[in-house]
This record gives C-alpha cells, sequence and structure tokens, in this order.
C-alpha cells in the first residue's frame, strides 16, 4: 500500500502528478458546470458572490493541463474560512491558505489523477485577474496561441516541477493581464 498524499515530500508529489498538456476537449466545459453545481449546492447559504471558470480549459481551442480551474470569490465582509470549510465538506483538499486566498484540489489520488481533476481558488470578491487573462485570451486568439506556444515550450523543460513551470508563464500572464484590465476597465 503506497503513501498517503499528506505524507509524501514534494518532489514525490511532482513525480506523481507531471505536468502533462493535452490539447483542448469540450468536456472542460461540463466538468466545470458540474463542479460549479456541486460547489453552489455545498456553499448554500454562504456569501458566495461569483464562480468563474478560469485557467487554460477556460480559454477556446488552446492546449492545457487537463485540471479544470475554479475562482469562488465571497463577499468582502464575509468569513473566507467559513465558505472554506463547507467547501472542504464536498470532499475537496486544502492545498494552501493565507488571509485572503485558500486553495483546493479534487481528483489526485495517492494512484495519481483521478479521471477529472479541479483546483478550486477561493478569494475575495475582486481578487480575480484570472478573469481579465481569460477574456483576453478569448478574444484575441493570436494571443492565446502565443500562450499555448510558451505553455508547450514549458511543458517537458519543467514537466516535474509545477513551481518552475508556473514561473515560466509569469511575465506573459502578468502583461496580459494588466492590458487586460486596461482594455476592460470594471468589467469585474
Amino acid at each position: 500500500m503506497g503513501k498517503e498524499l499528506s505524507e509524501m515530500s514534494l518532489e514525490e508529489l511532482w513525480e506523481l502528478f507531471p505536468i502533462s498538456l493535452v490539447p483542448h476537449d469540450d468536456r472542460w466545459e461540463r466538468n466545470y458546470d458540474e463542479i460549479e453545481a456541486l460547489l453552489k449546492s455545498v456553499s448554500s447559504g454562504y456569501p458566495i458572490e461569483r464562480i468563474s471558470h478560469i485557467g487554460s480549459t477556460a480559454i477556446a481551442g488552446i492546449w492545457a493541463k487537463d485540471i479544470v480551474d475554479v475562482l469562488v470569490e465571497v463577499s468582502r465582509d464575509s468569513d473566507i474560512e467559513d465558505t472554506a470549510k463547507a467547501i472542504e465538506s464536498s470532499g475537496s483538499i486544502r492545498m494552501s491558505a493565507g488571509a485572503d486566498r485558500i486553495s483546493f484540489n479534487r481528483g489526485y489520488t495517492k494512484d495519481g489523477f483521478a479521471e477529472k481533476v479541479f483546483h478550486i481558488h477561493l478569494r475575495y470578491l475582486g481578487d480575480n485577474d484570472e478573469l481579465y487573462f481569460r477574456d483576453l485570451l478569448n478574444e484575441r486568439p493570436e494571443i492565446a496561441k502565443e500562450y499555448e506556444a510558451l505553455k508547450l515550450r514549458s511543458w517537458k523543460r519543467f514537466e516535474h516541477d509545477r513551481d518552475a513551470y508556473t514561473e515560466a508563464k509569469t511575465q506573459f500572464i502578468r502583461k496580459w493581464t494588466s492590458e487586460a484590465k486596461r482594455a476592460y476597465p470594471g468589467r469585474y
């Protein structure tokens, strides 16, 4: 019997859950709809302001990790921890927590990825740069293709180092998020 995820080192986790990109898959939208319905159900009565599909699986036509990213925004006058506990009660695993941001995973097992995998990002309303980036790339397919090319170049190089893979994309994301916020003032 293998180790539990909580007993594994970061290196063991990166080995078990490598970066792997796949062509765009229309089922990502259905998977998002499924997790959105679950989150609405378990957080009924909590101050959820918006639930959004973010990340590369929300960008039309580009390769992505087969992981659906979800942004859950709560009202600024609420206790984010209360909503976090409701999300955890649904079987989501808390991965990190700060005063204003809590992240969860679903679909990670000690044997590798499950059929459906989700990253859930819980934040206060307005902490949502990913929405601007998503919208810009969906409205400017040439930029989406540049992003896809960057991801494909970084994939094998950082297959077992998620931090380095993320860092390789950071400058591009910041640049185009800033552009999107100028292009869409007050959208969110």
